[in-house]
């Protein structure tokens, strides 16, 4: 069974997703004694948002002078919680990578324009934890009756989200990365427009960039 896929954040340019960590030989390639070079297998992933070739790297980011400086205000990074009578939920701000599928779907729980934004007794709590296990970014999570909930463990993968990051989920490992406060681990968005704040994370600047890679 091959071992669970691994990313690595390449200074000032792609993602690079080893999704091989056995390492085999390369074709075509040997050393001068005959012995076949072998190394891990890997894609390179643009992050810059400039790509021709999305959402492969494509050389881009070195041409344009990306810089994957994070310059995101430390201070909201922090987790809240929202008690309720059973469920309490978790949401760090600085996490979100604006899917809108709990401002979309339930509005009396999730109030887009009102303080306190999320109302943990707004709804049922079957209905309210289908929603959270729907953020891809993992900043909202939950607790019910005092303990909180294990995230689901998924399938290793990357999704190209259309005119977005890449969610990944399924416990991928992002190599030396320091995660946000409460962050999960088995799920998170990568910015992939290269404008996010709070590289490499998503923090939603794709829709004020007007990110476009229709194809996803």
């Amino acid at each position: 069974m091959a071992a669970t896929p691994k990313i690595a954040c390449l200074t000032n340019g792609p993602y690079y997703l080893l999704n091989d960590m056995e390492a085999k030989p390369v074709p075509n390639l040997r050393r001068a004694s005959g012995e076949a070079c072998a190394t891990v297998r890997g894609i390179a992933l643009c992050r810059c948002g400039s790509s021709k070739n999305k959402p492969f790297c494509d050389g881009t980011h070195g041409t344009i002078g990306f810089k994957d400086t994070k310059s995101a205000d430390p201070s909201k990074d922090r987790r809240k919680r929202y008690a309720g009578k059973r469920i309490t939920v978790f949401d760090n701000r600085s996490l979100c990578a604006h899917a809108g599928f709990c401002t979309d779907e339930l509005k009396v729980v999730f109030r887009q324009h009102d303080e306190p934004w999320i109302d943990p007794d707004g709804a049922g709590v079957e209905k309210i934890v289908a929603t959270i296990r729907k953020c891809p970014s993992g900043a909202l999570s939950y607790a019910i009756d005092g303990v909180e909930a294990e995230a689901s463990q998924r399938v290793p993968m990357v999704t190209v989200t259309e005119n977005g990051p890449y969610a990944v989920a399924g416990g991928i490992e992002l190599a030396g990365v320091k995660f946000g406060d409460g962050a999960s681990r088995e799920h998170y968005t990568l910015c992939r427009c290269g404008a996010s704040k709070n590289r490499p994370f998503c923090d939603g600047s794709h829709w004020e960039a007007g990110f476009r890679d229709p194809g996803g």
